[in-house]
């Protein structure tokens, strides 16, 4: 369990600088980010605080699909945002000096985020709030990843525009690239998600009362033996 969410915590914080990456190549924002910058711009939260907003939203988005939500969605939600504001902080990510600086971070960035979602999903304790949309849809559309992924960007991408969040050819890049790096990513370490076995929150509350249960039983019996 401990080695669990040592991945875990591992592929999150390497989504985390992936975005940092991404958003300090100065290019234009990733759909997503774009989108959490103008949510940003016009409440006065952080980047970081937006992410988790958003990420609560697209939970409810997730159960309506029909996928489950796991520790993993949770801690995903929450500590993509905090992971995303402390290393802004710490300015552990450089800011770019000119295109070519700015297209190698982006890519950079995509291939971190390609390598951050292997770690973090094969961790198998749900998915992330936008990770999990992209395989439930995934599963009942029957769709390659890139296309499903292409089609979630691009919907971010028109919510950053409307709420006039930086856009440029990075933008583009990431909306239409991320999805063909992240497969690529995936092949690479053979990895399938759709045949993750996630353990789920639900999973765990049925195995507690399962638990209660047989505890009830068995004082019942105790009681039963020392009656006779």
């Amino acid at each position: 369990m401990v080695s669990t969410f040592i991945r875990l915590f591992t592929g999150l914080f390497i989504c985390a600088l992936a975005i940092v990456f991404m958003v300090n190549a100065n290019l234009g924002l990733s759909p997503w980010d774009a989108l959490h910058q103008g949510i940003s711009n016009i409440t006065g939260i952080t980047m970081g605080t937006a992410s988790i907003i958003v990420g609560f939203i697209i939970v409810i988005v997730d159960v309506v699909l029909g996928e489950n939500v796991g520790w993993g969605t949770v801690l995903n939600m929450i500590f993509v945002g905090v992971f995303i504001d402390v290393i802004m902080f710490l300015n552990i990510v450089p800011m770019s000096t000119n295109f070519i600086f700015a297209l190698s971070m982006l890519i950079v960035g995509m291939i971190l985020m390609g390598f951050g979602m292997v770690l973090y999903l094969g961790s198998e304790v749900g998915s992330g709030p936008r990770d999990g949309m992209m395989i439930a849809l995934q599963k009942r559309f029957n769709k390659p990843v890139y296309l499903i992924r292409g089609c979630i960007e691009g919907s971010a991408l028109i919510g950053a525009y409307l709420l006039g969040g930086s856009i440029g050819i990075g933008t583009i890049i990431t909306a239409i690239g991320l999805g063909y790096v992240i497969q690529i990513i995936f092949k690479i370490c053979r990895f399938d998600s759709g045949n993750l076995s996630h353990r789920f929150i639900i999973d765990d509350i049925n195995y507690l009362r399962g638990y209660s249960k047989e505890d009830t039983t068995l004082d019942q019996k105790e009681v039963a033996n020392e009656c006779e």
